[in-house]
């Protein structure tokens, strides 16, 4: 990916912009230290996933003071999506055990994150938190932005977690301390984070930044603090906003289901699906209390999706059955072609990645194991980020003793492309891949595959009623 583009959501009277490198590089603000890490970040974040989009970016206010409260599903990923989406600066609130961890202590400190102190992490002390709350004050009363997860932890629920009051309590404070405290612009930005699959490498992720609002200033008590129902109240509205932006299913089986029919109204579909029409789409599908109630609907979605599986294609590839024999193979020999081209860059790509790859999914896998999911694609992200410079200095250094220090520095993006374009490669080759499989199950079992498809035409009426 790269630049940037916007798409019309007709269904929703909004715009998304899909993210690539040169909009997460060129339209940050900051000091030098901050565009770089933006850079870096940006760069391995555009790696990690295949597409990134921002929805309702467009209704954030240039001008108030801003907390941005987010869901958690996804460890450091979330911030680092934020840290390079958002062309404001940004101060996050982290828990205060983060700072102490190798390489994740620097890279928050770096940002300028700011401890928070939790009383179930043995060892901290919750009065530091004062002086936490005193800095996001001021950095509020100066017009600046910060940036928290009031759910207070990461995790794998399929719905919001209860939130802490802390992002309430801040803003509340902030307003209505000063000489002036009517003078504070300050509002809420709820911002929705969904992935399509988050441990899941080249997968896709999205911001849906929900409708802010002002924060009013309340009459403080004579320790500083807002009254307890102020404080309850504006909690309630925080999670209420942020419910309207996140997929809340009661569970994952609940979850599986919506998937599927998602699956088969984007199959049935003529133009390729945003994100946002997908988040939409599977909100609407967890909130209808008729679905919830059909249980024939669900039975006919999981037998569908079981007979797809017995073929080993798509819902998407049932659509071949639309298609001339002559079309098909046109269209695989069009992908493939350039494939044949790039295929030594491709080799050396692959030969020149593959050690550092697989050492970052053993890494990541330690975490699967113990069932930390919402650590899996963090722990991913920072050992690539570690390992493939690591590997690309090896590289050089090998590549100075016989040839000098010129063809060296000229190696390491050189195999930077190369893995680039192994990358993408890959990608073409596991879509044509797909595609063979579909056309062999098309004339081996066309029976078969005719009935998929009618019952998927069947399925999106029901659904689409």
């Amino acid at each position: 990916m790269c630049g940037e583009y916007s798409i019309n959501i007709l269904a929703m009277g909004n715009t998304v912009k899909r993210l690539g490198l040169g909009a997460l590089v060129f339209r940050r603000n900051g000091s030098f230290a901050a565009r770089i890490l933006c850079l870096i970040f940006g760069v391995g974040l555009t790696i990690f996933f295949r597409r990134i989009e921002l929805f309702n970016h467009e209704s954030i206010p240039e001008n108030d003071a801003l907390i941005f409260v987010s869901n958690h599903p996804n460890a450091l990923i979330d911030p680092a999506l934020l840290f390079v989406a958002l062309p404001k600066k940004i101060a996050f609130l982290a828990k205060s055990t983060l700072f102490k961890m190798p390489i994740i202590g620097s890279l928050i400190k770096a940002v300028g994150a700011l401890p928070l102190y939790r009383q179930q992490d043995a060892g901290e002390d919750v009065s530091k938190n004062h002086e936490t709350f005193r800095l996001t004050r001021e950095l509020l009363k100066s017009g600046g932005a910060i940036s928290l997860f009031p759910e207070g932890v990461s995790h794998n629920s399929t719905k919001l977690l209860p939130l802490k009051t802390g992002a309430a309590r801040i803003a509340l404070g902030a307003v209505s301390t000063g000489k002036h405290p009517e003078s504070l612009r300050l509002s809420i930005v709820p911002v929705g984070l969904y992935y399509t699959s988050k441990t899941t490498f080249r997968s896709d992720a999205l911001l849906h930044f929900g409708r802010s609002f002002p924060v009013t200033p309340v009459v403080l008590d004579e320790h500083g603090h807002p009254p307890r129902e102020a404080v309850r109240e504006l909690n309630e509205l925080i999670a209420s906003s942020l419910r309207s932006v996140t997929l809340n299913a009661e569970s994952d089986a609940e979850l599986k289901v919506a998937r599927i029919a998602e699956e088969v109204f984007t199959g049935t579909t003529p133009h390729e699906e945003s994100l946002a029409e997908r988040l939409d789409f599977l909100q609407r599908f967890v909130g209808d209390e008729s679905i919830e109630n059909d249980g024939k609907l669900e039975k006919r979605l999981e037998e569908y999706e079981r007979k797809l599986d017995s073929l080993g294609i798509d819902s998407e590839f049932l659509d071949l059955a639309s298609y001339s024999k002559r079309f098909v193979l046109k269209h695989a020999l069009l992908r493939s072609w350039h494939l044949i081209l790039l295929s030594p860059l491709v080799i050396v790509g692959i030969a020149l990645h593959f050690i550092p790859y697989q050492l970052s999914r053993m890494i990541a896998a330690t975490q699967t194991r113990k069932g930390d999911h919402d650590m899996t694609s963090t722990m991913k992200f920072i050992s690539a980020m570690v390992l493939m410079p690591l590997t690309w200095l090896g590289i050089a250094v090998a590549v100075e003793i016989p040839f000098g220090w010129k063809i060296a520095l000229a190696s390491v993006p050189v195999s930077f492309l190369a893995g680039w374009v192994a990358l993408r490669a890959l990608e073409e080759i596991d879509e044509l891949r797909r595609w063979l499989r579909a056309i062999i199950a098309f004339f081996a079992k066309r029976e078969t595959f005719l009935r998929l498809l009618a019952e998927r035409r069947r399925l999106f009426e029901k659904v689409k009623r």
